[in-house]
């Protein structure tokens, strides 16, 4: 009886992850270095040499995706005058969950005065009976600058993944001196491919990304971004210095065939080594 009871809580309460990281840049010697850095949990950061005077971290999540009930808390500063790029290892996944638990990805983004940050993970790919909640806030200096990339997979179609049971909010808001500059928000509940199947919605798409670029050069590259665009893509300035892109693509190699000339344009440096393995 007592064996039962105990099998029966361990089935209720399975395992979760928790994942904390916290970094700020600042300005050293040579360039952008790490002022405050802390990580605990199943969040760790690593610091490859990037090859300039910029700063980039590579956000590794030693859980091995998300799942319901596992927390993650990122914060992540540019100090004054430095530069910051923020990549993920690989692809994040979300994987199934039990109907009643949610996955949480909370990320908070700061730009300071003459400082640019460069968010640029990897994609999130989204199995069957998955159930995720992110949100993602940027503030921004006034003479702050921003890139920002949030890629997304609908399943894998070269294993013949097929989501028609999941639960996806994400939002994503962006501000300069507490004045929105753009705010985005996404809700998928049950059948995702039958969504996207519609030609109103996607036309069969199984990825897509959102780009937004601030910065004061924006205008001088909506024309080349739109030219190198695969039809299932625009861009358009919604700010004097705000250029957004949607790109919505069959699969995940087809979005990074796209990205990566995008990403590679806007970029004050190279792109980080781990877009290109």
């Amino acid at each position: 009886m007592l064996t039962e009871i105990a099998d029966q809580q361990a089935e209720a309460v399975q395992p979760r992850a928790r994942g904390v990281a916290r970094l700020t840049s600042k300005v050293g010697p040579r360039g952008s270095v790490i002022g405050d850095l802390h990580q605990a949990g199943s969040a760790k950061l690593v610091f490859p040499r990037s090859g300039d005077d910029s700063l980039q971290a590579v956000l590794v999540n030693t859980a091995g995706g998300i799942t319901g009930g596992d927390r993650f808390d990122m914060s992540f500063e540019a100090g004054a005058n430095t530069s910051l790029t923020l990549t993920t290892q690989a692809a994040e996944r979300a994987y199934g969950a039990q109907a009643n638990e949610t996955g949480q990805l909370t990320t908070t983004l700061k730009i300071g005065a003459g400082a640019r940050l460069q968010w640029l993970p990897q994609e999130t790919i989204l199995f069957d009976q998955s159930r995720y909640c992110r949100t993602l806030r940027a503030d921004l200096a006034a003479d702050g600058q921003l890139l920002f990339v949030e890629p997304l997979v609908f399943g894998r179609t070269a294993m013949g993944e097929t989501l028609t049971d999941i639960a996806f909010n994400d939002r994503v808001e962006i501000y300069r001196d507490g004045v929105p500059l753009f705010c985005d928000a996404v809700t998928l509940n049950g059948d995702a491919l039958a969504h996207f199947a519609r030609a109103a919605t996607g036309n069969g798409a199984r990825a897509m990304a959102s780009v937004v670029y601030v910065a004061p050069e924006a205008p001088t590259h909506l024309a080349n971004i739109r030219n190198a665009l695969p039809v299932a893509a625009g861009a358009t300035l919604i700010g004097r210095d705000v250029l957004h892109i949607r790109i919505l693509a069959p699969d995940s190699f087809d979005l990074r065939t796209a990205l990566i000339p995008v990403l590679e344009t806007l970029s004050a440096a190279s792109l980080p080594k781990a877009w290109m393995i």
